[in-house]
């Protein structure tokens, strides 16, 4: 027996509670919303979605396992997240754990690459918050980038963003580069109600419902649409169901929405920041990557109502090849692709997509058309890639030398840009560019090798088939030099523009199917992580379903591969639901004052009256330039019952409502 085996054998003094566990079994991915929140003897477990070390345990392996392999199909986060919870929670040999990756390079959509002398490029960004629970327990035990040992990324994280709180001065800009009002979401009584009934509405009644259908055409117009479309890349033609979600799943962010003070942000760009450091710890424990691979289709074999991959059909330098898969191996694989197939261009080249209508036969898009061909449990990939001009938008990467145009950044920043401090602090945008185009400067350098004088922006739009409003010609038309020249001409420096050129590269990248995910879906579209009667494959990535989850994250993409680590591998573990902001009374409270554009809701005198001078004063919201003390001061619930009393004709009922509101308050807080 080898030391490693020794370790992980339990004390025979357990042997009966192991059993007891394996009896009952455990439900890998519980719904917080599919139960009554309770204590009992039926609830051995924690609440499904407590956050805590308490649920951070680590599980036995399961039996056999280092006789077993994994075969796992791209190296995006979702891939590599797989390999990383099969050798922690699954006690597998790093050395059973195969990667196949199409690229020349892992990371997946998670790019980052150039150089300072031809440009940089990244085809997007990631804005993140503090609640990932899947993605920051695996970055809390991987080794930091350049911090020494034993710090990990989740500490080199909380160092950058601990003392630089990211915020906004210049959310939205309008005529040439002014700043237009972000303080408020700008909605009316009646397009509040419109998000409160979202909010109510069962995800099952909303199947291939678009936010356009939805919403009435004034709310697409308010700064609260802006803050979301823009913030979250969502189009009026996208799934309301999915808008839905990210409601419910970041709520307790509502506040930040606007000046972007809810969002944190790596220090790098998120190759250098994430792939690198997992890729390096995974490749120190012995995985390995066979790149230059393409799957193309999976093998099964069928008995007793199960699929059971047997092998995996791949496409290399060499020559087609068949990997064969042993009945008791493992293989997960991430269905579809934001960024496949996409077109670049750079400073006098646009971009030109392969095939503007369908998917390219060597994309990940294929490998999940041919496993749908097979069985319905795989979901139908058409809702999702089958409508190109829907699913697309250009970015584009600038790379750039002293000009006028870091001028107007420095005017646009909470900091100097090249501090390496907090600079724009997420996205700005254009409100009146017929783009709909936003930019936004991270935290410089934003590569490692990045010289001192040169500053990395990120460009993108959303509107695809309009003309510029300085350069005439849709977004995907135009070469680099023309995107620039629309930046500067909405930035008020279209006198300038030669010079801003001239110490500028740009990359473009143009992704036909970056906002897929998002596309107005129903149930069964998307396959279950674990798909029905399959033994020995997981699906993961943004085109699978998750209980109450949302997509386009890197907390979605980790979550779907522990999802199907513990499911394939029977680990008695849960995999954590969503924070549960949506239930905090606090949070609840302060997403309506801040959806009534922070001003006092209907009831809030009331509660003040009620809460005021207690001990649950703190979840009461404050307003703009209030402290706690202010919640005590009369006013606001005579100034509400007035005002309802005026709207019904001043009813003496209201008085005497008011006088005996009086005298509960007064009981409550024990006065006589």
């Amino acid at each position: 027996m080898t030391d490693s085996k020794k370790r992980t054998v339990p004390d025979p003094s357990l042997d009966a509670h192991i059993r007891a566990l394996k009896a009952r079994g455990v439900n890998t991915t519980p719904d917080a919303t599919a139960t009554h929140l309770h204590n009992g003897i039926d609830t051995p477990l924690p609440p499904a979605d407590l956050h805590g070390t308490y649920v951070n345990h680590r599980p036995l392996p399961t039996e056999g396992i280092e006789d077993r392999r994994a075969y796992i199909i791209g190296t995006g986060i979702a891939g590599m997240a797989a390999a990383f919870f099969l050798i922690r929670d699954g006690h597998m040999p790093a050395e059973n754990i195969v990667f196949l990756e199409e690229a020349p390079i892992e990371g997946g959509s998670l790019d980052g690459a150039g150089n300072a002398e031809e440009g940089y490029i990244v085809r997007g960004g990631r804005e993140m918050e503090m609640t990932y629970q899947n993605f920051w327990d695996v970055f809390s035990e991987i080794p930091a980038l350049e911090l020494p040992a034993p710090f990990t990324v989740l500490d080199e994280y909380r160092l950058i963003n601990d003392p630089d709180k990211n915020w906004s001065i210049a959310r939205l800009l309008e005529k040439q580069g002014q700043i237009r009002d972000f303080s408020t979401m700008g909605l009316s009584r009646t397009q509040q109600l419109e998000v409160i009934r979202l909010l109510l509405t069962r995800k099952e009644d909303l199947d291939d419902v678009t936010v356009e259908q939805w919403f009435s055409e004034a709310f697409l117009e308010t700064n609260f649409w802006t803050f979301w479309r823009t913030m979250f890349a969502f189009q009026n033609w996208h799934s309301v169901l999915e808008m839905k979600l990210y409601m419910h799943r970041f709520l307790h962010l509502m506040d930040g929405l606007n000046d972007m003070t809810s969002l944190v942000f790596p220090r790098y760009n998120q190759y250098d920041s994430f792939v690198r450091p997992l890729m390096n710890w995974l490749k120190d424990q012995g995985v390995k990557i066979q790149y230059d691979t393409i799957v193309s289709n999976l093998k099964f074999s069928a008995r007793g109502g199960q699929h059971t991959v047997t092998g995996i059909q791949c496409e290399t330098e060499p020559g087609e090849k068949t990997i064969r898969v042993r009945k008791r191996d493992l293989v997960f694989a991430t269905t579809g692709s934001m960024t496949e197939d996409t077109a670049y261009g750079d400073d006098d080249t646009a971009p030109v997509l392969k095939d503007p209508k369908e998917p390219g036969e060597s994309s990940g898009w294929q490998l999940w058309k041919n496993l749908a061909s097979q069985s319905d449990v795989f979901g139908r990939p058409d809702k999702f890639c089958g409508d190109v001009p829907q699913s697309t938008w250009e970015s584009v990467t600038l790379t750039c030398k002293p000009s006028p145009l870091m001028d107007k950044l420095k005017e646009l920043s909470v900091n100097d840009p090249y501090s390496g401090f907090t600079a724009t602090g997420g996205i700005i945008t254009f409100t009146d560019s017929s783009w709909l185009m936003s930019f936004t400067c991270n935290r410089q350098p934003h590569f490692p090798d990045q010289p001192d004088d040169v500053i990395v922006l990120w460009v993108y739009a959303l509107l695809m088939d309009k003309p510029g409003d300085y350069v005439k010609k849709p977004m995907p038309e135009c070469t680099g030099r023309e995107v620039l020249t629309e930046v500067c001409y909405h930035l008020g420096l279209i006198d300038q523009v030669d010079e801003v050129i001239a110490a500028t590269k740009t990359r473009i990248a143009l992704m036909p199917y970056i906002t897929s995910q998002f596309m107005p879906r129903a149930q069964g579209d998307r396959p279950e992580v674990v798909p029905k009667g399959c033994a020995n494959l997981a699906l993961m990535g943004q085109f699978v379903e998750t209980p109450n989850d949302v997509v386009f994250t890197l907390e979605s993409s980790v979550r779907t591969a522990r999802v199907g680590v513990y499911s394939l591998l029977e680990i008695p573990k849960q995999v954590p639901d969503i924070y549960p902001g949506q239930y905090d009374i606090r949070r609840l409270l302060r997403a309506t004052r801040t959806l009534n554009n922070d001003e006092p809701f209907i009831g809030e005198g009331l509660l003040r009256r009620l809460l005021g001078g207690t001990y649950f004063r703190h979840i009461l919201p404050l307003g703009q330039g209030e402290d706690s003390e202010d919640v005590e001061k009369p006013g606001l619930f005579e100034q509400q019952l007035n005002a309802v009393r005026d709207l019904l004709g001043g009813s003496h009922t209201l008085n005497e409502a008011r006088d005996r509101i009086q005298v509960v308050v007064e009981k409550i807080r024990g006065r006589f």
